[in-house]
């Protein structure tokens, strides 16, 4: 896919996600974000889809694959905290969290 068609996927993506529906946000970036593993904005787009359509593996899944490309992203730490704690899995969490207020970055998704 060239660059046009792949702007178009994700903006695509963007509008069923900005019209609540990321599960459909989520179908259409997974083969994006397969051909752009290194993209940002894609991975966090489908990592914030998948979290929102309560797809948590998933969601784990692409919010470490976000944050092996931006370890330095207060935000995407304290989205790995949510989504490990809507997991119940809130010792798994709390280094992210302390890790995200300790970049700065604010308590709240």
């Amino acid at each position: 896919m060239d660059w046009f068609g792949q702007y178009e996927t994700y903006e695509r993506a963007r509008m069923y996600f900005d019209l609540r529906d990321p599960a459909a946000a989520a179908r259409i970036l997974e083969p994006l974000a397969e051909e752009q593993p290194g993209n940002r904005a894609v991975v966090e787009l489908l990592a914030r889809s998948y979290f929102h359509s309560a797809q948590l593996g998933r969601a784990e899944q692409a919010f470490r694959r976000l944050l092996e490309l931006a370890p330095d992203d207060a935000w995407a730490h304290e989205a790995m905290a949510r989504t490990l704690e809507r997991q119940s899995r809130s010792s798994e969490a709390a280094p992210y969290r302390k890790l995200a207020l300790a970049m700065g970055g604010k308590t709240g998704f």
